[in-house]
């Protein structure tokens, strides 16, 4: 059977979106506390290349992971659609060919782990000290690769199945055990860098172990290993579709983290203690994106099953129902930066100049959720209908006017680096608000 539809009045709206969207708010929550907890233990060392350190080889691990982020947000799309159509047999078809597509990836993945690290780190420019601990972190957290892209499909694909309460579930758990091992491993025994990677090996495992097994349960992953047999699986139509569509993903994804390459390498150049500020304020803005990505999920998930069942006007309503309660949490949060920013961002270091250095900075963080909820909600929505090619598009032109911004306003200094990173969501929300309505009446033409 199909999803339940989403109720046509405000009340029914509210609840099929806060059904999905704090589920996945907390989960991303939690996600976040990989970053978070990160900085915080090894920012209890009080030795900013250490600090440093991390954040660089944390920053080249989630460039190289994260533009496979793909695999999630394709099968969430491909999923919600099948969903929203009914058919069982096309989401295990979904299933099996994303985990090809992942294992295929991590197999190439961890073959070029020796040219990825020296390359990755030299474009990030890492020196000295910084390089070191990068290195030794890098070293470690690389083998993670398999279990987060394997993770990363299953997610996707109860979250396109709206059980988000599982992959909540799974998400806390696995965070917990992080947590415990970053302060067994650092704090404890003293292993610094190397302790915070092998935390971050360890928890990706089991929880890319723990999502296996809760998508076992369901009713579509028992035809998985039918589905494997298919030709209909296999057929060069789907194989086609399914490459488009992450070949246009992927590209988005590589444009958006050229723009974090970029405010990286931009900080690193103006030493130690402001990468290490910069790297606290990212780990903050980060939270806020990772809560409001739940509204993100909501559009994914809702849009997509809409689009699968050609409704336009409940697809129209629930754009129109996502921003409004997103704006709503956006405005909230940077509400509580702006009045508990500084002190919270302070926690995560013992440097005094890297305290100093927060807390000249801290009203970008407070600025940052506001800006960029509109393109977190209008991503969910373009990718919920697969319009993956203007979603790349319109990241490519934002990317343009934001290394304008960064050139226009290098006189500014690290000011310069967050001005142009808030712009770049403002454009990004420009393009999107632009294309939508002509998709639109494309998509639902009968």
């Amino acid at each position: 059977m199909a999803q339940a539809a989403v109720g046509s009045d405000g009340g029914g709206l509210s609840r099929a979106i806060l059904a999905i969207a704090l589920p996945a708010m907390l989960t991303n929550v939690a996600t976040a506390l990989f970053g978070l907890a990160d900085m915080w233990v090894i920012g209890r060392l009080g030795d900013a290349p250490a600090q440093g350190g991390v954040e660089v080889g944390a920053k080249l691990l989630t460039t190289v992971l994260v533009v496979f982020n793909f695999l999630r947000s394709s099968t969430v799309a491909l999923t919600a659609q099948a969903a929203g159509r009914g058919e069982e047999d096309t989401q295990a078809e979904v299933l099996v060919r994303a985990l090809f597509l992942a294992l295929v990836i991590a197999a190439l993945l961890l073959a070029a782990m020796p040219w990825v690290s020296a390359a990755g780190l030299a474009v990030l420019g890492a020196q000295g000290a910084i390089r070191a601990q990068a290195g030794a972190y890098v070293a470690i957290r690389y083998w993670s690769a398999a279990p987060f892209l394997f993770g990363s499909v299953l997610t996707g694909w109860l979250v396109g199945r709206r059980q988000v309460r599982a992959v909540l579930a799974v998400e806390v758990g696995s965070n917990i055990v992080h947590v415990a091992l970053d302060l067994t491993l650092v704090l404890g025994l003293g292993l610094g860098v190397a302790g915070v990677a092998s935390a971050t090996l360890v928890s990706e495992t089991l929880k890319f172990t723990a999502l296996a097994l809760m998508a076992a349960r369901e009713p579509p992953a028992r035809r998985a290993l039918a589905a494997l047999r298919h030709r209909a699986t296999w057929a060069a139509g789907e194989i086609g579709a399914l490459l488009r569509l992450n070949r246009d993903l992927f590209a988005r994804t590589v444009l958006l983290m050229a723009v974090v390459t970029l405010l990286t390498r931009a900080g690193a150049r103006q030493g130690a203690v402001v990468l290490a500020a910069n790297a606290i304020l990212y780990q903050l803005f980060m939270l806020s994106a990772l809560m409001l990505d739940g509204f993100e999920s909501a559009a994914q998930v809702l849009c997509g099953e809409a689009l699968g069942a050609g409704d336009r006007p409940r697809f129209e309503r629930l754009v129109r129902a996502i921003m409004v309660w997103g704006m709503g949490f956006a405005l909230a949060i940077s509400a509580v930066y702006a009045l508990a920013g500084g002190p919270l961002a302070a926690s995560f270091s013992t440097a005094p100049a890297v305290i100093g250095t927060v807390l000249r900075y801290r009203w970008w963080a407070a600025a940052l959720p506001v800006a960029g909820l509109a393109s977190f909600v209008l991503d969910g929505v373009f990718i919920g209908a697969s319009w993956t090619r203007a979603m790349m598009l319109t990241m490519a032109a934002a990317l343009a006017g934001y290394v304008l911004v960064l050139w226009l306003g290098r006189a500014l200094g690290n000011d310069s680096l967050w001005l142009a990173y808030l712009t770049f969501f403002l454009f990004r929300a420009a393009g999107q608000s632009i294309a939508l309505p002509g998709l639109t009446r494309r998509s639902f033409q009968t």
